[in-house]
Protein backbone atom coordinates (compact mmCIF):
# COMPACT_ATOMS: atom_id res chain seq x y z
CA UNK A 1 0.00 0.00 0.00
CA UNK A 2 1.51 3.08 -1.01
CA UNK A 3 1.50 6.29 1.56
CA UNK A 4 -0.76 9.48 0.71
CA UNK A 5 1.16 12.56 0.66
CA UNK A 6 -0.57 14.84 3.27
CA UNK A 7 0.40 18.39 4.18
CA UNK A 8 -0.29 17.88 7.84
CA UNK A 9 1.60 18.93 10.56
CA UNK A 10 -0.18 17.75 13.37
CA UNK A 11 -1.48 21.68 14.36
CA UNK A 12 -5.13 20.33 14.34
CA UNK A 13 -7.01 23.48 14.78
CA UNK A 14 -9.53 25.63 12.42
CA UNK A 15 -9.42 29.39 12.49
CA UNK A 16 -13.22 30.13 12.84
CA UNK A 17 -12.67 33.33 10.61
CA UNK A 18 -11.37 31.71 7.46
CA UNK A 19 -12.54 27.91 8.34
CA UNK A 20 -8.70 27.01 7.32
CA UNK A 21 -6.72 24.71 9.25
CA UNK A 22 -4.12 26.71 11.06
CA UNK A 23 -1.73 24.29 10.03
CA UNK A 24 -2.26 23.03 6.87
CA UNK A 25 -4.73 25.21 5.16
CA UNK A 26 -7.02 22.77 4.61
CA UNK A 27 -11.16 23.14 5.41
CA UNK A 28 -12.58 20.78 7.95
CA UNK A 29 -14.92 18.67 5.13
CA UNK A 30 -11.20 18.60 2.77
CA UNK A 31 -9.23 16.82 5.73
CA UNK A 32 -12.38 14.04 6.26
CA UNK A 33 -12.72 13.67 2.39
CA UNK A 34 -8.34 13.30 2.59
CA UNK A 35 -8.25 9.82 2.44
CA UNK A 36 -11.18 9.33 -0.32
CA UNK A 37 -9.99 11.94 -2.52
CA UNK A 38 -8.14 11.05 -6.15
CA UNK A 39 -4.76 11.94 -6.00
CA UNK A 40 -5.09 14.73 -8.67
CA UNK A 41 -7.68 16.17 -6.26
CA UNK A 42 -5.08 15.97 -3.58
CA UNK A 43 -2.56 18.02 -5.65
CA UNK A 44 -5.35 20.68 -6.89
CA UNK A 45 -6.17 20.98 -3.04
CA UNK A 46 -2.34 21.21 -1.93
CA UNK A 47 -2.03 23.81 -4.66
CA UNK A 48 -4.41 25.90 -2.92
CA UNK A 49 -2.65 26.08 0.75
CA UNK A 50 -0.36 28.28 1.03
CA UNK A 51 -2.65 31.40 -0.02
CA UNK A 52 -4.98 30.01 2.09
CA UNK A 53 -2.33 29.66 5.05
CA UNK A 54 -1.39 33.67 4.01
CA UNK A 55 -5.11 34.46 5.07
CA UNK A 56 -5.21 32.33 8.63
CA UNK A 57 -4.76 34.95 11.72
CA UNK A 58 -1.78 33.29 13.28
CA UNK A 59 -2.36 34.26 17.36
CA UNK A 60 -1.11 31.69 19.85
CA UNK A 61 -3.56 30.10 21.31
CA UNK A 62 -1.25 30.14 24.94
CA UNK A 63 1.73 32.37 26.29
CA UNK A 64 5.10 30.68 24.44
CA UNK A 65 7.94 30.20 27.16
CA UNK A 66 9.74 32.81 24.41
CA UNK A 67 6.71 35.40 25.26
CA UNK A 68 6.45 35.10 28.61
CA UNK A 69 10.25 35.45 29.00
CA UNK A 70 10.24 38.73 27.05
CA UNK A 71 7.27 39.64 28.98
CA UNK A 72 9.16 38.78 32.39
CA UNK A 73 11.85 41.09 31.29
CA UNK A 74 9.98 43.80 30.04
CA UNK A 75 10.91 43.90 26.79
CA UNK A 76 7.31 42.99 24.88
Amino acid sequence: MAAIESPCILVCSVDMKTGYCFGCGRTRDEISAWLNMTPERRREVMALLPARLETVERRPRRETRRTRMARERGTV
